[in-house]
C-alpha cells in the first residue's frame, strides 16, 4: 500500500525543504541555490526571506553579492522577477524560455502582433550591446524604431526575448527608481548553457519544495507539460500520496520531518516562494487567505498562516510592526511573536528611534 501525506506532514516536509524549522548556519549564496532562487519583486522581500532563514544576517551580505554580480535579478518563474545565483542563472534563464515566450504573448503580444519578434530581439541586442539602458530609454529608442507601437510593451517584451538582467543599485534594500537592462552574457562575463536540462529543474524544485504533484513544480515554475518529464524521472524518484489522493513526488533522501515536529513563528517576506508556489497552497495557506497574502506578507503560527504583517515609519522615527491576526493570537505564541517581531523591525529598521507592535485584527 502506497504511503499516504498528511496536511500537517507536508507543511512540515515544505518547511524543513524551504529552511524554515531552525535558521541554519549557511551562506546566503548556498541558501538561494537551495531555495532555487527568491522572489524579487521588491527589493526588499529577497533580504526578509533570507533573514528568515540565517542567524544573524546583514543586509549587506545580500547587497555585496549582488554587486559582486554572483547574485542576479532577472524575470524568471511565472514571468516575475527572481534574485538567483549566477551559476544557476545560467542554466535556468533557458530551461524557461518556452515559458518567456508564453509569458511575453500572453502580456503584450497585443503590443509586438505583427511584428517579427527576432528583429525586435536583434533590435533591443544591438541597442544594449555591452553596456546598460534605464527601461524608460529603452522605451524611447524603441519608438523611433516602431512609433505606431507601446514603447513600454516593446521593452517589456525584452525582458522575455533576451536573458536580460537588472544590475545594482537595482534590486537593492531601500532602492526606488529606473531599472536597468543589461544583457546577462555581458555582466557575467559568460555564455549561457546551450543545452539546459528540464530534468535538472524538476529535481531541484523537488529537493526544495517536496513533496509536490506535478502541477505545483508547473505552478512555481510556470511551465507547461511537465508530467512528461516526470514520468521519465519516476524510477529515481519517491512516489506517495497525500490526503486527498494526488500523487506526490520526491527526492527519496530529502528531509521528512515528522507531523509533530514544532514550528516556530516567521514572519514571511511578502510573495514569498513559499506560499505562493503551489497549485495547492493548502498545506500552509487556506482558500480565503489567498488574496491578502499576495498583497501583505503573512506571519506563521505552528507552521501556517495566522496573520498579516507590515512596517510602519511614524513621524517620531518610530518603526512600529503591525500584525494583523485572522483570528485570535494562540497564548502560548504570544511571547515569540513579540521577541521575532522585535528582531525583525531591528533587522529592517535600524535606523529608528524606537521600535513598538501593535495587533489589528484583519477587517472582514
Amino acid at each position: 500500500m502506497q504511503v499516504t501525506h498528511s496536511l500537517r506532514a507536508l507543511n512540515r516536509a515544505t518547511l524543513s525543504r524551504q529552511l524554515l524549522l531552525d535558521r541554519v548556519g549557511r551562506t546566503p549564496l548556498d541558501v538561494m541555490e537551495r531555495l532555487v532562487g527568491l522572489q524579487a519583486q521588491d527589493p526588499e522581500p529577497p533580504y526578509i526571506g533570507l533573514w528568515n532563514r540565517l542567524p544573524g544576517f546583514r543586509q549587506d551580505d545580500l547587497t555585496v553579492l549582488l554587486e559582486e554580480r554572483r547574485v542576479v535579478r532577472s524575470t524568471l518563474y511565472r514571468g516575475t522577477q527572481h534574485l538567483v545565483t549566477a551559476e544557476d542563472y545560467l542554466w535556468i534563464r533557458p530551461v524557461l524560455q518556452p515559458m518567456l515566450d508564453r509569458w511575453q504573448k500572453g502580456a503584450w503580444g497585443r503590443v509586438t502582433a505583427g511584428l517579427d519578434l527576432a528583429e525586435l530581439a536583434g533590435t533591443v541586442r544591438k541597442l544594449l550591446g555591452t553596456g546598460q539602458m534605464s527601461r524608460p530609454e529603452l522605451a524611447a529608442a524603441l519608438r523611433e524604431r516602431w512609433p505606431d507601437r507601446d514603447p513600454v510593451g516593446l521593452a517589456r517584451s525584452a525582458q522575455a526575448l533576451l536573458a536580460i538582467v537588472h544590475p545594482p543599485p537595482d534590486g537593492t534594500w531601500g532602492r526606488r527608481g529606473t531599472t536597468p537592462f543589461m544583457l546577462a552574457e555581458e555582466w557575467l562575463g559568460r555564455p549561457l548553457d546551450t543545452a539546459p536540462s528540464v530534468e535538472r529543474l524538476v529535481l531541484r524544485c523537488l529537493a526544495a519544495f517536496g513533496p509536490a504533484t506535478v502541477r505545483d513544480v508547473q505552478a512555481w515554475s510556470g511551465m507547461t507539460r511537465l508530467r512528461e518529464v516526470v514520468d521519465r524521472l519516476r524510477p529515481e524518484l519517491l512516489v506517495r500520496r497525500g490526503e486527498s489522493g494526488q500523487e506526490l513526488f520526491d527526492l527519496p533522501d530529502a528531509p521528512r520531518p515528522g507531523a509533530d515536529h514544532p514550528a516556530p513563528v516567521r514572519f514571511l517576506a511578502l510573495l514569498d516562494n513559499v506560499l505562493l508556489a503551489w497549485a495547492d497552497r493548502g498545506r500552509m495557506l487556506s482558500d480565503e487567505r489567498r488574496v491578502p497574502v499576495s498583497v501583505e506578507p503573512a506571519l506563521t503560527v505552528d507552521g501556517f498562516v495566522h496573520a498579516l504583517w507590515r512596517i510602519r515609519h511614524d513621524r517620531d522615527e518610530r518603526a512600529v510592526l503591525v500584525v494583523k491576526p485572522f483570528e485570535p493570537l494562540p497564548r502560548a505564541a504570544r511571547g515569540e511573536i513579540a521577541e521575532e517581531g522585535m528582531a525583525l523591525l531591528r533587522f529592517a529598521a535600524p535606523k529608528a528611534a524606537s521600535y513598538d507592535i501593535e495587533i489589528h485584527p484583519v477587517e472582514p
